[in-house]
């Protein structure tokens, strides 16, 4: 029974790796993929997070090992790079749901709240640093010594999780409190013997990985912190409310799963010496949402690692009522969560931001055959916000790529704008000085943008054709439009010397101009 249920969440993870096509944040590929790859192949970009040193590199270093195995087994082709990550990921994902039903007695309730969660099923598979520190999380407290027997198994999990993503501590900071209280050891047997020792292993381990990537000695766990809470760079991109995670944040990760969890939350107050468990999580649940709520920085995918918190009480206050309730009323229960989840979990794994992905896959195939056309690399530039497309990762062709940068403002400087910024204040400004203006040939040959910005930069585009255009998004902004377009530059091996781009002091006729 136990082989079946692992074999159930395997098999889930493993079909969400194909499923779900969908562009999510950032991070799944330029803190992931794109280092491992710059670290297998020697090319790729590193963004400001490395080289300020405040990431580890243990995980990319171990996508980086498959990487150096297909290499050496020339078997590195783009689909095996982007797919095995995500076959990893979605493997440990699948026993990190083993271990929650093994945490929860084996109880079916847990099987289902899992198997249904829509946000688990979007980023279970996916390379974020948050999902593998969620996976963690759960092995973690599927060891958590819950009764009597004494057990610090759980801390290397943890250790691991905190030096890879070091605010991963935070909701550990109730339980291991909780962990000393009830332990029949003395506290400091325990932080000598066990955590600072545990702590120093992992430690050590990492440190040496950071460091030897790098290139000297480094703690990235102190740097992330200095970073992001001290110097507060995280708010540069984008701010909430304090009270963001409460009303926005948890119902939305939540998703309809907030009814059962209510439910749970008013019965375990009500009765807290019998759901002392309960009780525990749902404390460690409240400080991590307090620590959060209190960094100006907020998004979905950081309240991951409490989410295995909220359905293990939810699976036991549903197993619980599921009791006394008729066989009708249960059926309809169980029926109302799985479509409730089916639906966002549908719309956003196959609709939503699809294009990011789909026109990298186009991309990946014009690099390998431009050069076998025109015997020249192919050079694309990207004028969309930073960071909406994968990059070399996906590319795997080690041709010119550009992408409007925007890292924060380090040196404090008076009304700072990063180059993302400045392109979208006056986007023919921008290409009139960075991009060249002849000859033709040393334009870009293909130009990736959202549809939105066409009439802005027509002039620009009097050169290039449409060659292709993907759905991303039903959701549009003044920079993100429905769908991103690929052009293409005429006759590339056209080397005329007239300037396809009007300098500052032409003015560009209603047709634009023609090189």
């Amino acid at each position: 029974m136990l082989n079946k249920i692992l074999l159930f969440f395997v098999a889930l993870r493993l079909a969400s790796v194909f499923v779900v096509r969908t562009w999510y944040v950032p991070d799944e590929y330029w803190q992931s993929l794109e280092v491992a790859h710059r670290l297998t192949f020697g090319y790729g970009h590193l963004t400001w997070e490395w080289t300020k040193g405040i990431r580890s590199y243990v995980y990319p270093a171990f996508i980086a090992i498959i990487y150096k195995l297909l290499a050496l087994s020339k078997l590195d082709c783009v689909e095996l790079l982007v797919l095995l990550p995500r076959v990893l990921q979605a493997l440990l994902s699948a026993y990190s749901d083993y271990r929650f039903y093994v945490w929860s007695n084996k109880s079916k309730w847990s099987v289902f709240v899992l198997a249904t969660s829509w946000f688990w099923f979007y980023t279970a598979s996916r390379t974020l640093s948050n999902t593998l520190e969620t996976s963690l999380t759960v092995i973690a407290l599927s060891y958590f010594p819950w009764t009597a027997v004494e057990s610090t198994t759980f801390l290397w999990p943890v250790a691991l999780s905190i030096f890879i993503r070091p605010t991963s501590a935070i909701p550990w900071v109730p339980l291991c409190l909780y962990h000393m209280k009830k332990s029949t050891h003395p506290v400091w047997e325990l932080l000598l013997k066990r955590y600072l020792l545990i702590g120093f292993i992992i430690g050590s381990f990492s440190l040496a990985v950071d460091s030897f990537l790098h290139g000297s000695l480094l703690i990235s766990p102190y740097e992330f912190l200095r970073f992001n809470v001290l110097k507060g760079i995280g708010s540069f991109y984008g701010e909430h409310p304090w009270y963001w995670y409460v009303n926005v944040g948890l119902p939305t990760v939540l998703g309809i799963g907030t009814i059962p969890f209510l439910f749970a939350v008013v019965e375990t107050i009500r009765h807290r010496q019998v759901y002392k468990e309960r009780s525990i999580l749902l404390v460690t649940i409240v400080f991590t949402l307090i620590v959060y709520s209190l960094l100006s920085h907020k998004e979905f995918r950081f309240l991951l690692q409490i989410l295995p918190l909220c359905l293990y009480v939810s699976a036991d206050h549903l197993s619980r009522w599921s009791r006394k309730a008729s066989g009708k009323l249960v059926w309809f229960a169980a029926l109302g969560l799985l479509v409730g989840n089916i639906i966002p979990a549908s719309y956003l794994s196959f609709v939503h931001q699809r294009g990011a992905l789909e026109v990298m896959s186009s991309l990946q195939s014009i690099a390998r055959d431009y050069r076998d056309e025109f015997d020249q690399p192919a050079k694309f530039i990207f004028l969309l916000p930073c960071h909406s497309t994968p990059f070399q990762s996906h590319i795997h062709h080690n041709t010119t790529m550009r992408f409007l940068r925007c890292e924060p403002n380090f040196e404090n400087v008076d009304n700072y704008s990063d180059e993302a910024d400045t392109f979208y204040k006056d986007p023919m400004s921008w290409i009139r000085k960075n991009l060249p203006v002849h000859p033709r040939s040393a334009l870009p040959t293909h130009v990736v943008a959202f549809d939105i910005l066409e009439p802005q930069i027509k002039d620009f585009l009097s050169v290039y054709k449409q060659k292709e255009s993907f759905f991303h998004s039903d959701y549009t902004t003044d920079r993100i439009g429905a769908n991103i377009l690929i052009y293409e530059r005429f006759d590339p091996t056209q080397t005329t010397t007239t300037s396809p781009v009007p300098k500052e002091d032409e003015q560009p006729t209603e047709q634009g101009t023609e090189g």
